[in-house]
Formats: structure tokens, sequence, C-alpha cells
């Protein structure tokens, strides 16, 4: 499947809810949260299957990443979080969970 592009985070949201990523999700140090169904996911219980970086047009600091994300039990969100320094911290792994791999588009 070829990878999307797309020009605004609104875009993207839009996109990803169109093709079933319905629900919002939030992140954690150590785990992934949806809280209309007060579900935690544990980083064994989800798979990033696309990310999209967007840089803030006047100020870097703006920078954002969407994780479009699918869990085992059949959830499908999306999961909106900064990058660089306003970051969300995260355990180590979490953060191996959310790097991109071979099977992730971005």
């Amino acid at each position: 499947m070829p990878m999307k592009s797309y020009d605004t985070l609104t875009d993207a949201l839009n996109d990803l809810k169109k093709r079933g990523y319905t629900t919002d999700l939030n992140l954690y140090p150590d785990w992934i949260e949806c809280r209309s169904q007060d579900i935690r996911l544990k980083p064994e219980e989800f798979h990033v299957d696309e990310v999209y970086r967007f840089e803030g047009l006047n100020n870097p600091d703006d920078s954002a990443v969407l994780f479009a994300i699918r869990s085992t039990s059949g959830i499908r969100g999306t999961l909106l979080d900064a990058y660089g320094v306003y970051a969300t911290a995260m355990s180590p792994t979490m953060m191996k969970k959310l790097t991109i791999d071979n099977t992730t588009q971005h």
C-alpha cells in the first residue's frame, strides 16, 4: 500500500477516522489509554500501523507526531503527541514500541 501524504494534521485525522481509526488514545509512560472504554493498552497489546509527522509552520516547537494504532482486542484509534522537547516522557519499552518498523507506514 502506498504511503499517504497529508498537508495538515486535520486532514490526516479526518482520513484516519474515515478508515476506522475512531478512538482517541492518550499516551502515558508505560501504556496507552482509551478513556472512552476505560482501557489501558500495554505495549504488547497494540501495533502502530501508520505514523505521520507535522512541523509547525511558524515555530518548530509546534511539531507533532500522529500514530494510527490497532490493538489486539480490535480497538483502532489515533494517538497524537508532540515531539522534541515537548514530547511525553516514556519508558524504554514504550519508546521502542512507538518506533517505526518494517510493518509501519510513514
